[in-house]
């Protein structure tokens, strides 16, 4: 949905042929703009022809005045000033015909020039005929002129239009042809061989639109107008090309031009060839002196809208393509479309067959249905499946139509032959056969189609009554009119059904239709199969994005179908991954409402009148859950900020769920009964921290169970300390003596656990001590809802309660693993305290555990780099339950010491908690933006690339694996890289092959691998010349080969009252 980029419109003018078709396609512009197809402040017009026929020359010299006017009265003046606004601005313009063949369907989605064409033009106006389908490369390369003249429309490389342009002269346009003859047609030819065709595509400078527009004052030309009409001039007919441009090629002179006649006037009297010969005199003496050149794009193309429905079936559908075109639609079996076939907004429910080259256009239809080879079927709703049971159509074009007749609505329906020739000349045909067969196969006969009195000429397919509009007793379907392709054994039922209908041609049919009846049901029809398709994505687990459906849903005011599809969704997953991503659609439903307003999306999520909802999910009721959260919600919809706020809650419950996903990692969590240390016995756990050095994020729930993880990381010591660490011992008073310091001998947070109500708040992370609240919690230590009070709980099992002390070397925010890591070393420590042992393996999917209970969330690359040693690589599938499996990388000989020597720390000065990161990464996730499902795959991609780097032991190759890894971190958390860390990175950029920001990023640690060894010194001197980079310190690391360590140290005799 996003705007391609290209030129910012001043203002889009769509010219009408009908008066009752302007506020209809009014208000489809301004849906294309609430959709951001056009530019925001794009000024939009709909705008009438003042006659029904002024021709495309007249319609553009209307549309000029109209434009100028607007401007003008937007500038503040009070008349037309437009010599003021046409200089400064781009105008664009188009014109929407009504069709000439069943084939054509109205013009409801006005394409701007090919935005490879606007770029880099001056101001100037752009005329955009509707009635192609134009094809222009990327990249169409550099014009043969520049933009300061007036190029004609752009040219492709078949002669198969009726217009031709001879080869240019500088540039310059010689002559325009129309239908040339052999001899015309060579000189037109250039040195590749091509014929330059108009393509119907014109840009107007400023100076030439000026002076197109100062004409509609003169005589006869003011006719062209609105402003003529109302002063009761006679209308003139001007053609665009014939007319208005003709009179600037080069090789024309004014004899010829004044005689000439456009084509699209035909063959008229005397008096009208001479007041459009006045016109035409008028417009040689304002344009004649402009040049006209033209824009050769020589690997363009075009397909005109001809009254050929096989040219039009052509082009849209795709010949020789290897599958079927399927475009904004859902189809349940899509097998059963041909290769070559097109499916364009449908929803196709059940057996629908498609044969090849035919085309669906705006159907709801349920199966069994057989539609042949070259068939184009639009506008049938699901009422009318029936209809098609028992049918195989083959080369026919069956299209329903909405009416209104005397102001009452209604629906008809056409069916022609593909074949079906809408010339009037000539002998015609009817559903591919000659009208002779037609009236012998049906029974019916001229006269129930043409008056007596209509001339044999005239008798033709356009002016033919065979299509029913309204019947006495019942309504009309398809089956009106396709009993006609077969001899019917009914005893000519359906020939008096048709008889006794009031039936209309295809003529009389046109100012009967309901544009706006037409585009509302489009875009019901439109929604109605993208829910059905973001229910299939949901269900199915595909990796689409719904944000361009959830932008279009609430820009057009009709958000409710969609949430209540995306609670339905919800309610009935069987899998919480599915639940919850709806349940963040949601809130990008919510977030969307608000339109930018109500504050920021990521924020708390814990509001008294949310917990009802959430006690449902809680308890594993979903159903319930989701039920609740819908009711809830209807009170939050009245403003931006109560929009956001509950946006944040729908965040909040699919945070529930996936804590509930990952809560299945338990199943790999086991231990073994040891010796219960002695009271007073210390047990003390102590770790490295972690370097990722690949793969991040896809660790990160729900990444690790949906697409699966994979992470490169190094245990790491940092100045040749182990700077995480915990010690745990049991105490005979039936307490927890909780502590949390900087280092192992210096703690400064101190607590004491007497009672349950001393825990309620291990589900806090802010709270002081959660983390080990929680440990006590995970390690089945402490039951926290059990009817028992803490001291018989702990009296009961143990004979006394414990005392547990944590700490890290490393600052808050480090990047570098430390919260996790810590859970790790608490989780050892309390398990061997408490008399049991935890395997390392098992210990991994115990601090997923804990951090789910903690509701910080996490993944689990964190506690396999710093629990277990060396380098490795960590792996999640994307399954549940979670389970994460570590592989140990093998190195050279050698190489472990090169990169000590080669791997350098610098604390950056900048904290941030990964959290504030990690909400707009699973938001990113969940709605499915390409390019970050994108980057995750690449991310698991290059940690195998990165792990046969190390195997390779080649310093560049981890160089580029680092340098490539940040970019993929900044690409999955925009924001992750202040301004003062890029300038020290790029700063010490010269001395490394790579470098990253540890963990999440957006501060902490910035990790570097050095071109040369031991480069500690050397690079604190190259910082310490750069202003502006803050509180920055250099670390030496060096590869932890040892893990997690646990030891026993000698008994202490407790105090009565440790803490202060």
């Amino acid at each position: 949905m996003e705007q391609p980029k290209g030129v910012d419109w001043t203002v889009v003018i769509l010219t009408c042929q009908y008066k009752d078709s302007v506020q209809v396609f009014q208000r489809e512009l301004e849906v294309r703009q609430k959709r951001e197809q056009i530019p925001a402040g794009t000024l939009l017009l709909a705008v009438e022809d003042p006659e029904k026929r002024v021709g495309s020359g007249g319609a553009t010299l209307n549309a000029l005045l109209v434009a100028a006017e607007h401007l003008s009265a937007r500038a503040g003046f009070t008349v037309s000033a437009h010599q003021g606004h046409l200089p400064g601005d781009h105008c664009s313009c188009y014109g929407a015909d009504s069709p000439e063949s069943p084939s054509q369907a109205p013009a409801v989605l006005c394409l701007l020039p090919p935005p490879q064409l606007g770029p880099g033009s001056p101001p100037g106006v752009w005329v955009c005929s509707t009635d192609m389908l134009l094809s222009v490369p990327v990249n169409p390369g550099e014009p043969e002129t520049t933009w300061d003249h007036l190029p004609s429309s752009q040219p492709q490389r078949e002669a198969s239009s009726a217009f031709l342009c001879p080869p240019c002269l500088w540039g310059l346009v010689l002559d325009i042809y129309y239908q040339g003859t052999e001899a015309e047609i060579q000189r037109c030819v250039r040195p590749d061989g091509r014929v330059p065709l108009v393509s119907g595509v014109v840009f107007f400078s400023v100076e030439t639109a000026e002076r197109l527009l100062a004409t509609h004052v003169s005589p006869p030309l003011d006719a062209c107008t609105y402003l003529g009409l109302d002063s009761g001039a006679r209308p003139v007919q001007l053609s665009l090309f014939f007319d208005i441009l003709y009179c600037m090629a080069e090789n024309v002179t004014r004899e010829d031009f004044l005689v000439g006649r456009p084509p699209e006037l035909g063959q008229g009297d005397a008096d009208v060839a001479g007041y459009l010969q006045s016109a035409r005199a008028q417009l040689w003496r304002e344009l004649r002196d402009q040049p006209l050149t033209m824009a050769y794009v020589s690997n363009g193309s075009y397909s005109y809208m001809t009254s050929s429905a096989t040219e039009f079936l052509h082009s849209l559908a795709l010949p020789g393509a290897p599958g079927a075109q399927i475009v904004h639609s859902q189809v349940e079996e899509q097998q059963l479309l041909a290769a070559g076939s097109s499916v364009v907004s449908c929803l196709l429910e059940g057996p629908v067959r498609l044969g090849p080259g035919s085309v669906l256009q705006h159907c709801h239809l349920r199966g069994p249905i057989h539609i042949g080879a070259g068939c184009m079927v639009s506008g049938l709703d699901i009422t009318h499946s029936e209809a098609l049971h028992g049918w195989e159509l083959h080369d026919l074009v069956l299209q329903g139509h909405r009416t209104r007749l005397h102001g009452s609505p209604g629906h008809a329906f056409t069916l022609v032959g593909r074949l079906d020739s809408w010339e009037r000349q000539g002998a015609g045909t009817y559903l591919n056969v000659p009208w002779s067969e037609f009236f012998k196969r049906t029974g019916v006969r001229a006269w129930d189609l043409w008056d007596p009195d209509t001339p044999p000429a005239e008798c033709c397919l356009p002016s033919a009554r065979l299509f029913p509009v309204l019947h006495a007793s019942r309504d009309l379907g398809p089956q009106d009119l396709l009993w006609m392709l077969d001899r019917q054994e009914d005893g000519g039922e359906a020939l008096r059904a048709w008889r006794a209908s009031w039936r209309l041609s295809w003529e009389q049919l046109q100012p009967c239709l309901d544009r706006a009846a037409t585009l509302a049901s489009r875009r019901d029809l439109f929604f109605r199969q993208a829910l059905h398709k973001a229910r299939h994505v949901l269900e199915a687990r595909q990796d689409l994005s719904l944000r361009p459906l959830i932008w279009a849903a609430v820009r057009e005011g009709c958000p409710g179908p969609l949430l209540a599809t995306l609670d339905q969704v919800a309610a009935g997953a069987e899998d919480p991954g599915v639940a919850a991503r709806a349940l963040a659609c949601v809130a990008d439903v919510l977030g969307c409402m608000a339109e930018g307003r109500g504050g920021l999306r990521s924020g708390p999520a814990a509001n008294p009148e949310w917990m009802r909802p959430f006690s449902y999910l809680e308890c594993g009721d979903l159903a319930a859950g989701v039920e609740a959260l819908a009711q809830e919600r209807d009170k939050w919809l009245s403003r931006p900020a109560l929009l956001v706020r509950a946006a944040r809650h729908y965040e909040g419950a699919g945070q529930i769920l996936i804590r509930q996903a990952v809560m299945s990692a338990q199943h790999f969590v086991s231990t073994e009964p040891v010796e219960l240390p002695g009271p007073g016995q210390w047990v003390v756990a102590e770790c490295p921290a972690r370097v990722d050095f690949s793969g991040g994020w896809s660790d990160t729930p729900p990444l690790a169970y949906e697409l699966g993880g994979a992470v490169l990381g190094l245990a790491v010591r940092v100045d040749g300390r182990r700077p995480i660490g915990a010690r745990a011992r049991r105490i005979p008073e039936p307490e927890l003596w909780l502590a949390v310091g900087p280092r192992q001998d210096e703690m400064t947070v101190k607590i004491v656990c007497r009672c349950l109500a001393d825990l309620r708040d291990y589900c806090q992370p802010h709270a002081p001590g959660a983390l080990l609240k929680a440990a006590f919690i995970c390690a089945g230590i402490v039951h926290v809802h059990s009817e028992l009070q803490l001291n018989e709980q702990l009296l009961r099992t143990f004979g006394g309660g414990f005392e547990l002390h944590t700490w890290s070397e490393l600052p808050h925010g480090s990047g570098l693993g430390t919260s996790s890591i810590l859970a790790g070393t608490a989780l050892a420590a309390l398990q061997r305290a408490a008399g049991r042992v935890v395997g390392t393996e098992a210990l991994i999917h115990a601090v997923l555990h804990l951090e789910q209970v903690l509701t910080t969330g996490g993944g689990w690359q964190d506690q396999v780099g710093g629990l277990m040693p060396g380098i490795k690589v960590g792996r999640s599938r994307a399954q549940l339950p979670l389970k994460v499996e570590v592989e140990e990388v093998t190195v050279p000989e050698g190489f472990v010491q090169k990169l000590n020597d080669h791997l350098l720390l610098v604390y950056t000065g900048k904290t941030r908690l990964a959290r504030n990161l990690l909400q707009d990464v699973l938001r990113s996730w969940y709605a499915r933006l390409p390019a970050v499902v994108q980057n995750a795959h690449s991310l698991v991609q290059q940690t195998e690339e990165c792990a046969e780097a190390f195997r390779q032991g080649s310093l560049p190759l981890l160089g580029q694996c680092l340098t490539s890894y940040w970019e993929q971190k900044k690409l999955m958390a925009p924001g992750c890289e202040p301004l003062a860390v890029r300038r020290m990175m790029d700063v010490l950029a010269p001395h490394v092959h790579g470098q990253s920001l540890a963990g999440a990023g957006g501060g902490g640690f910035l990790y570097l691998l050095t071109k040369e060894p031991q480069q500690k010194e050397a690079l604190e001197t190259v910082l310490a010349k750069t202003e502006g980079l803050g509180n920055y310190s250099i670390h030496l690391v060096e590869v932890d080969t040892q893990g997690l360590s646990l030891k026993l140290l000698g008994t202490e005799a407790s105090t009565c009252c440790p803490f202060p």
